[in-house]
């Protein structure tokens, strides 16, 4: 049974994006040491990516080549795709997508982008895991880490790690 991971970094005042939209604020540590914890060493783990549209939308208008290649990508939407800027395929049933993904015998499962769908996950009791990156810098406004929604949990600390740069690995077991 595959594990459904998330992986995200946020300010210390909790946003994942600023009030301009905008992610400069966490490139400015793109290349910073996390070690066994690197992204790139993480991705190698992850079989399949699963993402909302609004953090699809967002990469497809980046220059860079698609990023997921080597991934099967799904990408939550209720909306059609129009040519899709890398292979993706589209569902718009959460619950038949959790079912699907805890399906998987294949990899790991990486909620990317940002925490509306994580807390939709979460909601149904289907995040094993989650390493959030707390970046030194407070931004006073944006998108938060995770949208209220009323939803309760104590997910266990499995470790909290200083890194590089005053950035700070928190991993919870759910």
């Amino acid at each position: 049974m595959a594990r459904i991971l998330g992986y995200i970094a946020a300010s210390l005042d909790g946003f994942i994006v600023d009030a301009k939209g905008s992610l400069d604020w966490l490139f400015k540590y793109d290349g910073m040491d996390l070690g066994e914890h690197d992204y790139r060493t993480f991705i190698k783990s992850i079989r399949t990516v699963a993402m909302g549209r609004a953090t699809y939308d967002w990469l497809a208008a980046q220059e860079a080549p698609w990023a997921y290649a080597d991934q099967r990508c799904i990408v939550v939407t209720s909306r059609p795709i129009e040519d899709p800027k890398g292979p993706l395929e589209t569902r718009s049933d959460i619950g038949a997508l959790i079912t699907e993904l805890r399906g998987l015998d294949d990899g790991d499962v990486w909620m990317l982008g940002g925490g509306r769908l994580q807390m939709a996950f979460m909601e149904r009791g289907a995040l094993d895991e989650l390493e959030i990156y707390v970046m030194p810098e407070i931004l006073g406004g944006g998108t938060p880490l995770f949208p209220a929604t009323g939803y309760q949990a104590s997910p266990k600390l499995v470790s909290a790690k200083p890194m590089s740069k005053g950035c700070v690995r928190l991993h919870y077991r759910f």
